[in-house]
């Protein structure tokens, strides 16, 4: 791919921050840039077109954001038009050996965990010593990245299922995938063409970092043949990572792989809740093999704190525990949320992106003792109760005004909750049926928390 734009025209698709943080520095390199967006609005300092407008004879290249499907009749007609059509991590790549030629990159995909996980990677880089920034579907872009001031030495891409469809040519020191579950369906079209999707980015790595727990990752990474250390929440194999009693251990970047050493303790990570400290292993395998040493990893947890909206204690107010996992977009991340409790009044629902609740409930049955439900899918949810744990009682929230709808979630778990119960809002969905997006949705129930019940953390 040519990283020669000037005077090429081209055309980019999605006026969001992709596509701004493209078109900013491609027209730094002389491309003539319009950008097509419903919102002609969206842009200032760009041409913006609407989807009828375009005439693909004036454009020489297409750059699409990363939620356009390849089905996608704008992208169909740019096929048929001869246009060549790039990615913003593909055209951030090409840049890497003009603007920060000693740069390594490292990825990280996987259902969930990722933005925790890459943020883990960054700062245990940062901890040994190197510059590094966690970038892509999370803080800048990986394109604003590359082109920085800073020149980092590492960046650690949180990588989306959606960039991975249309990304070819980037390349990683190392990867980590960690955990493959159901999700996207709807932009993907089946369960196997996004898993596809995720497993693909082994191609474009030396080394993999890879969940043992997680038997879609293990059984499909089987054809790659480059290095591989899994990792687990159990005793190690020689060459893995893993837990044994309260330690975090490596057998895989060690003189002797016979022998464990630890990496840190349990209680350095925070919380200490099973799918963080899986996140936790995954980031410090990336990390050791930058060659991060282990008292540099563990300084490194000990600092760390996951972002808001994961697993965040809001309040706990006699006896009960009040937790906003509003970034618990789908069933996977809920059923690892309503794991790290035993009494669960569950609030869940919102936009299911064609995904099944059945696992899910038949999993976490045993934890939920009452469910509300809210959204535009809830009834996925409350039918998956029903077929599986027809005992656990079942609350619908109708939509109603969006301004009190927490409000009335709320007193409604407020009811139902004792000492020893934790108020868990995993919505196993997306948010954008009611909320501007899952941190507006944990906002307005965190509000809704202080109101209602009062701020006794």
């Amino acid at each position: 791919m040519s990283t020669d734009f000037a005077d090429r025209s081209v055309l980019i698709l999605g006026a969001g921050v992709t596509g701004k943080s493209v078109a900013k520095v491609l027209a730094s390199k002389g491309a003539r840039i319009a950008l097509v967006d419903e919102n002609i609005d969206a842009v200032v300092g760009f041409p913006v077109i609407s989807l009828e407008e375009i005439d693909f004879a004036q454009w020489e290249l297409l750059v699409l954001s990363p939620g356009w499907k390849a089905s996608h009749p704008v992208l169909v007609s740019a096929r048929k038009a001869g246009l060549e059509i790039l990615n913003e991590v593909d055209i951030a790549w090409g840049f890497v050996k003009d603007h920060a030629p000693h740069q390594k990159w490292l990825a990280v995909t996987g259902t969930n965990g990722k933005t925790t996980t890459v943020e883990m990677v960054a700062s245990m880089l940062r901890s040994g010593g190197h510059s590094a920034i966690a970038c892509g579907n999370v803080g800048d872009t990986v394109i604003e990245a590359v082109v920085s001031s800073e020149k980092f030495d590492y960046l650690v891409l949180e990588l989306s299922s959606f960039q991975l469809h249309w990304m070819r040519e980037a390349k990683f020191e190392a990867c980590a995938i960690l955990n493959i579950a159901e999700d996207h369906i709807d932009w993907h079209g089946t369960f196997d063409s996004y898993a596809e999707a995720k497993i693909s980015l082994l191609q474009s790595s030396q080394l993999a970092i890879l969940n043992g727990d997680d038997g879609e990752v293990v059984v499909r990474s089987r054809a790659w043949h480059g290095r591989k250390v899994f990792y687990r929440l159990n005793a190690p194999a020689p060459g893995e990572l893993g837990v044994v009693e309260e330690l975090l251990v490596d057998r895989a970047f060690v003189m002797d792989p016979e022998e464990a050493q630890m990496i840190a303790e349990l209680i350095d990570v925070k919380p200490s809740v099973p799918h963080n400290v899986s996140n936790a292993l995954a980031a410090a395998g990336l990390a050791a093999a930058a060659g991060v040493s282990h008292a540099a990893i563990r300084s490194a947890l000990q600092g760390f704190r996951t972002g808001r909206h994961r697993i965040e204690l809001i309040a706990q107010v006699d006896g009960i525990s009040w937790i906003d996992d509003s970034k618990a977009t789908n069933p996977h991340a809920a059923s690892a949320s309503l794991a790290s409790y035993l009494s669960v009044i569950w609030i869940a629902g919102g936009l299911a992106k064609g995904a099944s609740m059945d696992e899910l409930v038949k999993l976490s049955k045993g934890r939920i003792k009452v469910a509300i439900l809210i959204g535009q899918d809830r009834k996925l949810i409350s039918d998956a109760l029903h077929k599986h744990a027809p005992s656990i009682p079942i609350f619908e929230i109708a939509d109603g005004a969006s301004d009190t709808l927490m409000e009335r979630v709320v007193a409604m778990a407020k009811l139902h909750a004792i000492s020893g119960d934790a108020v868990l809002l995993a919505p196993a969905c997306a948010s954008m049926d009611q909320f501007l997006s899952y941190a507006d949705r944990g906002d307005r129930f965190a509000d809704a928390v202080r109101k209602v019940i009062g701020n006794g953390k």
